[in-house]
């Protein structure tokens, strides 16, 4: 599973999924892409569990990107165990995911076996999520950027 090799901090706050996503709004190297509609964490075996689904589907064929990764460290107190006594240890790694952010690309294989991988990934991620081709995606975040005026403006 998916998590960093080395931290600069072991625990981390929680923090906050406030807003849309900023960076990692477009596709950049494949052709459809599949974006989160809301803010989540999503788990490393969840990803690795989508990314799975989406190489099988393809057998293998065309080319498939995870655009994000889990880099933040999870803890949890064991169950039983009374209240203080600090932090708890990491339990999992999570990757923050806001609205508008491209999780998978798929590039080099028909629309129709595209949307079909995507739309599987889709089902192990505890999101709901939208299937964008590249030029559907640029079209939405111009659109966002602009403060929804149409492009001939």
């Amino acid at each position: 599973m998916l998590m960093p090799k080395r931290v600069l901090h072991r625990k981390q706050f929680r923090g906050r999924m406030k807003g849309m996503a900023g960076r990692g709004n477009r596709i950049s190297r494949g052709e459809f892409g599949l974006v989160a509609t809301e803010p989540i964490w999503i788990r490393s075996n969840q990803i690795e569990a989508a990314r799975i689904a989406l190489t099988r589907y393809l057998r293998r064929g065309g080319k498939v990107w995870i655009d994000i990764f889990p880099d933040k460290p999870v803890t949890s107190q064991p169950i039983g165990k009374r209240m203080g006594s600090g932090k708890g240890a990491v339990e999992f790694w999570v990757a923050v995911v806001k609205p508008g952010r491209v999780l998978f690309e798929v590039a080099g294989v028909p629309e129709e076996a595209a949307r079909e991988a995507l739309r599987l990934a889709m089902h192990k991620l505890p999101c709901k999520c939208k299937i964008y081709s590249k030029a559907q995606l640029d079209e939405v975040v111009d659109a966002r950027l602009n403060g929804g005026a149409s492009a001939e403006n």
